[in-house]
């Protein structure tokens, strides 16, 4: 599969919305190695630290620190590079940052998402388009059934319904003028993603890293809540498929779900005692009620992918937190120079498994 993926996207111009982000600076590893020629446009550094600066990851490529949201700006220097293949990353991605925020959550998600679509309406150099919205467009009753792309859109929150709204866009895109260019584009919506090089606000590993690092109290606020934890690596390999995909037959368009088994779910409050496990801590845990309600479970069908894209998770729930720990060890050991090498090797050892 990585032989296939690599001599695929070597030489290809890829454009990653968001490239300084979590998802996105994985990809941009991904690709780099993979031989493609990057261009990255995000509005610069998301958290403190970040991953896409720990990592040194503007080498090699073009960055560009860009409002996606300011559609001139951006489009004359997209013009220039010529992408063939866009990844939009680009997104407020936080449900209780979306909260206090609204505005800015719906104003990215939504104008942005626009931008990006606008953009390969008006393209002809563009054979495809990979539009990551989320797995919590769904409208959720949480009635505990699982979710598959034509199930009903919704949302409870700014964030989730900013990104069902993103979702409407790209659905009246496809049908007024993708449908007969010769271009393919897909929105990708995936499960709990984690990982090493996470340091999003209100995030529980990140909170808990952080916690430790910086020796104080760990909040949780939601213990029971279940989610379908899933490694970055899983979706964006699935990302990659499809975009490849699309690049030949614009068949696969649509609506797709990347999500792990139903054996990837585990509570808040267990996932924290695994973490410290595996990092060797004894972690002060406090307990805070949510004044912002979050969904308690969600899960996702990937059969689609499973059939069409011979896509599956390959990790199970213990080796998915096992290179999430180990990533971070390497952090908290202070041994930032092996950042890379530990990412790399992870995606190398991802590939290896996804091979048996």
């Amino acid at each position: 599969m990585k032989n296939h993926l690599n001599s695929f996207y070597k030489k290809k111009r890829i454009l990653i919305t968001g490239n300084s982000g979590f998802k996105g600076s994985w990809l941009t590893i991904i690709l780099k190695e993979f031989g493609a020629n990057v261009m990255g446009i995000s509005i610069g550094q998301v958290s403190k630290p970040n991953m896409f600066n720990l990592l040194k990851l503007d080498k090699d490529i073009i960055y560009l620190k860009e409002d996606i949201r300011n559609y001139k700006k951006i489009k004359k220097k997209i013009d220039k590079f010529k992408p063939e293949i866009i990844f939009h990353l680009a997104a407020k991605s936080l449900v209780m940052e979306s909260y206090k925020n609204p505005s800015e959550t719906i104003s990215t998600n939504v104008i942005g998402s626009a931008n990006i679509l606008e953009y390969v309406r008006n393209s002809n150099y563009v054979k495809s388009l990979i539009y990551v919205t989320s797995d919590k467009v769904y409208e959720n009753s949480e009635l505990n059934r699982i979710f598959k792309e034509n199930d009903k859109l919704g949302g409870a929150d700014p964030y989730s319904s900013s990104k069902a709204a993103a979702e409407c866009l790209f659905t009246a895109y496809y049908n007024s003028y993708f449908k007969n260019k010769n271009v393919g584009v897909a929105t990708v919506r995936s499960g709990n993603v984690i990982g090493g090089g996470d340091w999003s606000e209100n995030r529980i590993i990140p909170d808990l890293i952080k916690s430790i690092k910086n020796k104080k109290k760990l909040i949780i606020r939601n213990p029971n809540h279940t989610r379908p934890w899933q490694h970055v690596l899983e979706p964006l390999i699935g990302y990659l498929k499809l975009g490849m995909k699309l690049y030949k037959n614009n068949k696969f368009s649509g609506a797709w779900n990347f999500g792990p088994s139903s054996k990837q779910n585990l509570n808040v409050r267990n996932l924290v005692k695994y973490m410290s496990y595996k990092l060797r801590v004894n972690l002060n845990v406090s307990l805070k009620k949510n004044k912002f309600k979050e969904k308690k479970s969600l899960k996702l069908s990937s059969l689609k992918a499973k059939k069409q894209l011979n896509w599956k998770s390959c990790l199970n729930l213990n080796q998915t937190l096992d290179l999430t720990s180990d990533w971070y060890r390497v952090y908290l050991n202070k041994k930032k120079n092996k950042l890379y090498n530990i990412t790399l090797n992870q995606i190398n050892l991802y590939f290896k498994l996804l091979n048996k």
